[in-house]
């Protein structure tokens, strides 16, 4: 049995509080009001007073003020219970229980305030501001100058208010220093001794922190530095550094240290014009210790990558761009997570989106990442170019046209393909091929009389195909490479579909909707295969989203063929004040001409299309819900004739309600020789999520079983924390004996601030 604890968080419970504070210390700067007493009004206005006593020496054009005053001025509100206001020089003097409202009704409380020079700057005693989002700032003594900024001493940011709920628990977190000072000159944020709370428990302690000025994004400096940790690179801490060199140009520096690889340096650049933008991203290390990845790519000295990106508007309807990506070696982005993804795509593109047409054209490169031998990347195909295009005509009462193309041109080094169960699939075949399809259709809906519904359509598609052999061989699989073709090919198309929607109320306001349907879809032609290979329609699966389709294949290399009927029917019904149905079912019948589905290929469609004697399975699909939280759903595939049986098979529940939720889902898929699947499958997934006793604690999991095999697949569970400002969890998984990489256990703990909007802080 191996253990595995998720990388990132190996240090995560242990130095939670100290990222979290990097993340929250901004945040407490970026949290102060962005006018936070940087737009105090000019001296000269006229203010309104009230107050029990007031006085004006006219002579001096000062207003004095007591007993409970209130002065509106400029558009803030201002009351406490003495008040010397000089109207020429702007200085104001409030004594006791002071409170203040200004524009964007921020509070600010304090015992006393007073402005001078000319309302450039503030003085406030025994703060505490209240936001519009609740937040609560507050300090001993704040000191603001127009030209210096503004100091908090002994501060305090809490996104949660007071931070204790209706039941006087401590919640949320808090973020408090001696002494922060927000520079107006040099755009930083300094902290002395600040630190950060958890549910009103010390977690981190620092002796001082400087960070750029949030209200200025673009300011020249140190960002906020993370760290994680992996076992072949041990612990990264990474400080990036940010310069703005214009007002549309940033870089973006990112040195990492690591205890076991040494220095990774990182770097950014990101231009910006009026019509868009490019980055230009690089990382290099001279690894201290290549035996980290010993019998793996990553084994050498030197490993690097760059990255290029960039998109550009082209006038209102048109956009284009690039991607591309470069490495010393398809592992380095994933060893040192730089990406995630297995595989990247290297284009230029240009497309066009208006209200009636689109077009898209691509020149593609597609690069695995991650453990990849030379076979397996040559296997990878170039689309040199991947293009296709669309536009629509409204005929009025005419109906519609539509014009629609595809342009592929697929280059493979080497055989792209797969065994299962004994079976050769292939994804792909080696050597160059260019397939391009046109498609011309019009359409008329027209309701006939009794309600019902009929659409006509006709048109046409055309293909042209060549194909050129490629050098290598089919490895043993059993399925050579077709020889080098050229292929043309005129397929006309026809379909009509009626529907007659039918529609009942009863009497408690439930009604049901009833809409039986029916089609012919003909494609008149023998060429099942236009493509010749068949490199991007490799999924064909028969359900209740594509049964009423006039080309079931999911890409241009292949499509239906023959004469094809398909009947069902769609219904919908409400049932009392919550609960609903909904259903569909249906079946598809070959009637003439070749059945495309049922024609021998590579990818083994015709051998798991479950198409007997040109009748598919009867398609039923069921989802519908009772109310009281509880949701039903089903899909099943029947399969008729004398091979009759329940084919591929997935049911589920699930209630919901008062903050229980519990679920089940069942999959069954039926064995196949033909198409390698040596055995049934059947699946069962039990899930649970309930509140605990304690206030926002919540603990959830699921357990899968194999119920052919008699044994568990995988289990999970999750105990979180959630009050609205501090998510945490701790969460484990384990594989089974049934599971295709059994004995696995996974370990991990995760941590997120939140502001009082609800974003994550971190």
């Amino acid at each position: 049995m191996s253990v595995r604890r998720p990388t990132k968080w190996f240090l995560a419970l242990p130095l939670a509080g100290l990222l979290a504070f990097f993340s929250g210390a901004p945040a407490f700067a970026q949290f102060l009001p962005v006018d936070f007493l940087a737009d105090l009004p000019e001296p000269g206005s006229a203010a309104q007073v009230e107050a029990d006593l007031l006085g004006y020496d006219q002579g001096a054009d000062v207003i004095s003020a007591e007993g409970r005053v209130e002065m509106h001025y400029a558009g803030y509100t201002v009351q406490c219970d003495d008040l010397r206001y000089e109207q020429q020089s702007g200085a104001l003097v409030c004594v006791g229980h002071v409170e203040i409202r200004d524009k964007s009704g921020t509070v600010y409380r304090a015992d006393r305030f007073e402005v001078t020079k000319g309302m450039k700057s503030a003085v406030l005693r025994a703060l505490t501001l209240t936001t519009s989002s609740g937040a609560i700032i507050s300090a001993k003594d704040v000191r603001f100058s127009k030209e210096l900024g503004t100091i908090l001493e002994e501060a305090t940011y809490s996104p949660c208010g007071l931070c204790i709920d209706a039941k006087g628990h401590r919640i949320g977190w808090q973020v408090l220093a001696v002494r922060m000072v927000q520079d107006e000159k040099t755009k930083t944020v300094s902290f002395d001794q600040p630190r950060l709370e958890l549910l009103g428990i010390p977690m981190a302690w620092l002796p001082f922190l400087q960070v750029p000025d949030p209200s200025d994004p673009r300011q020249t400096g140190l960002q906020l530095p993370t760290i994680d940790h992996a076992e072949e690179i041990g612990v990264r801490v990474t400080a990036p550094f940010f310069i703005g060199l214009g007002r549309d140009t940033d870089v973006l520096l990112s040195p990492a240290l690591m205890s076991r690889q040494g220095l990774l340096m990182g770097a950014k650049w990101r231009q910006r014009f009026d019509t868009g933008s490019f980055t230009l991203r690089g990382w290099g290390v001279k690894q201290a210790d290549p035996g980290a990845f010993a019998g793996k790519l990553g084994d050498r000295d030197l490993r690097w990558a760059w990255r290029s990106t960039g998109e550009f508007r082209l006038g209102n309807d048109w956009s284009a761009g690039w991607g591309y990506t470069g490495f010393s070696d398809h592992a380095f982005l994933g060893d040192y997570a730089l990406d995630a993804n297995d595989a990247t795509i290297n284009n230029i593109h240009a497309t066009e989106l208006s209200r009636d047409s689109m077009a898209d054209i691509r020149l593609e490169d597609y690069q695995r990442l991650g453990e990849v031998s030379d076979s397996a990347q040559q296997a990878e195909a170039d689309v040199l170019p991947n293009a296709r295009g669309s536009t629509e005509i409204d005929l009025g009462e005419n109906g519609r046209f539509r014009l629609s193309g595809v342009l592929q041109n697929v280059k493979r080094g080497a055989l792209e393909s797969a065994l299962i169960g004994g079976v050769p699939y292939v994804l792909g075949y080696e050597g160059d091929k260019l397939h391009g399809t046109a498609e011309a259709t019009w359409q008329k809906q027209m309701i006939l009389p009794g309600g019902v519904v009929a659409t006509p359509m006709a048109g046409l598609r055309l293909d042209g195909t060549q194909y050129d052999q490629g050098k290598g061989t089919d490895a043993g699989l059993g399925a050579g490479e077709p020889d080098s073709a050229t292929l043309f090919a005129a397929t006309p198309l026809a379909a009509i579909d009626i529907r007659w929607p039918l529609m009942m109320k009863g009497p408690d306001l439930s009604s049901i909707l009833f809409e039986p349907i029916g089609q012919l879809v003909y494609r008149g032609t023998d060429v099942s295969a236009p493509g010749v290979t068949n490199d991007n329609a490799h999924s064909f699966v028969l359900d209740d989203t594509n049964l009423f389709s006039t080309n079931r294949f999911s890409g241009t290399d292949r499509q239906d063929t023959g004469l094809r009927a398909n009947v069902g029917f769609r219904a919908y019904t409400t049932l009392g004040a919550a609960g609903w149905l909904e259903a569909t079912a249906g079946q598809s019948f070959q009637l003439a001409g070749t059945d495309s589905v049922a024609t021998a290929d590579p990818m083994q469609i015709d051998k798991r299309s479950d198409v007997i004697d040109g009748a598919s399975p009867i398609i039923l699909a069921v989802r519908g819900s009772p109310g009281f939280g509880l949701t039903l759903a089903g899909k099943t595939a029947m399969r008729t004739g004398d091979d009759a049986g329940i084919g591929r098979t997935t049911l589920g529940a699930s209630y919901d309600a008062d903050g229980y939720s519990l679920g089940a889902n069942y999959v069954y898929l039926p064995k196949s020789l033909l198409s390698g699947v040596i055995e049934d499958s059947t699946v069962l997934t039990v899930n649970a999520a309930s509140p605990l006793p304690l206030d926002y604690w919540r603990l959830s999991g699921s357990v899968s079983w194999d119920l052919v095999k008699g044994d568990w697949l995988l289990t999970t569970a999750d105990l979180s924390y959630d009050d609205g400002f501090v998510v945490f969890s701790g969460f484990a998984s384990a594989t089974g004996p049934a599971n295709s990489n059994p004995d696995k256990i996974v370990l991990g703990a995760k941590i997120k601030l939140k502001g009082p909007d609800g974003d994550a802080r971190f």
